[in-house]
């Protein structure tokens, strides 16, 4: 590369951001690192905003954790970029660290050590003298994609209850509703809530988080097509691709088109 490196850290904790930002100046001089976040929504922001070579998140953050963020930037990531080469910044946890392996991602163990980084280091530098100028192609993002699909889904899989979700308890003004699970045909996260969407044409509110709601349903029922949106799949009645590439669907009974997101356009790709 020309110009130097760019590099954002999220980490929660002031003093191991510190130290690794240290390390990394003795480690890696020419490399700038433009901000750091304490957590997984700034840090999405300042990565929108400064679009660096390379991304450090902390794997446990307030709000939304290292994978979380990450998958949101794949998602909102600008077109005439290229996608930063992440690294997860995690304490030791044999689980995650067996995930990172599975999907070659690269990974730095807390506390940081300085022979370990530089072996990160070097690949980095490696991967960015590697990338080809100008704006990533789809192609070159899908194994990001499949990367963070796959290490989402390692994140949540130990988590799963046994039993399906068969009703929900939804406000409706002062009263509570159930909800039967088997009439929801959307449902979409608002703030601090989920909006859901039923065969009826009623909207209800849920309390419960969209990210446990998601492991109590069937994954093959309901289609995740976007960070905050999921779908009954067989109510799909149409999906369009814009001039852009960009995927949107309508369901049946419902006169919204929503959009589907970059890490989700693998569930059709007979597109």
């Amino acid at each position: 590369m020309n110009t130097p490196a760019t590099a954002l850290i999220a980490e929660d904790e002031p003093l191991l951001a510190q130290t690794l930002q240290n390390e990394l100046h003795a480690l890696w001089p020419a490399l700038r690192v433009l901000a750091t976040a304490g957590d997984g929504l700034s840090a999405v922001q300042l990565a929108l905003q400064h679009c660096p070579d390379v991304l450090f998140f902390d794997i446990r953050m307030p709000g939304q954790n290292g994978l979380e963020a990450a998958a949101e930037l794949a998602e909102e990531w600008p077109e005439d970029s290229a996608f930063p080469l992440l690294v997860f910044v995690t304490a030791y946890d044999q689980y995650a660290i067996a995930a990172f392996d599975a999907q070659a991602v690269d990974y730095v163990l807390k506390p940081v050590r300085a022979d370990r980084l530089a072996q990160t280091v070097a690949r980095l530098q490696n991967g960015l003298r590697q990338r080809q100028p100008g704006p990533q192609t789809s192609e070159q993002l899908d194994p990001v994609l499949n990367q963070l699909r796959a290490l989402l889904s390692a994140s949540t899989e130990t988590a799963k209850p046994e039993a399906p979700l068969l009703l929900l308890q939804a406000s409706v003004g002062n009263q509570l509703r159930m909800v039967p699970v088997a009439d929801v045909l959307h449902l979409e996260a608002a703030d601090k809530y989920v909006r859901v969407f039923t065969t009826d044409g009623a909207e209800v509110l849920l309390r419960t988080p969209l990210k446990e709601l998601m492991q109590r349903l069937d994954a093959q029922v309901f289609w995740q097509i976007h960070r905050g949106s999921v779908v009954r799949a067989t109510a799909i009645e149409s999906v369009t691709r814009d001039e852009s590439g960009r995927l949107s669907l309508r369901l049946k009974g419902l006169p919204t088109k929503l959009s589907v997101s970059r890490l989700y356009a693998h569930l059709f790709k007979a597109m």
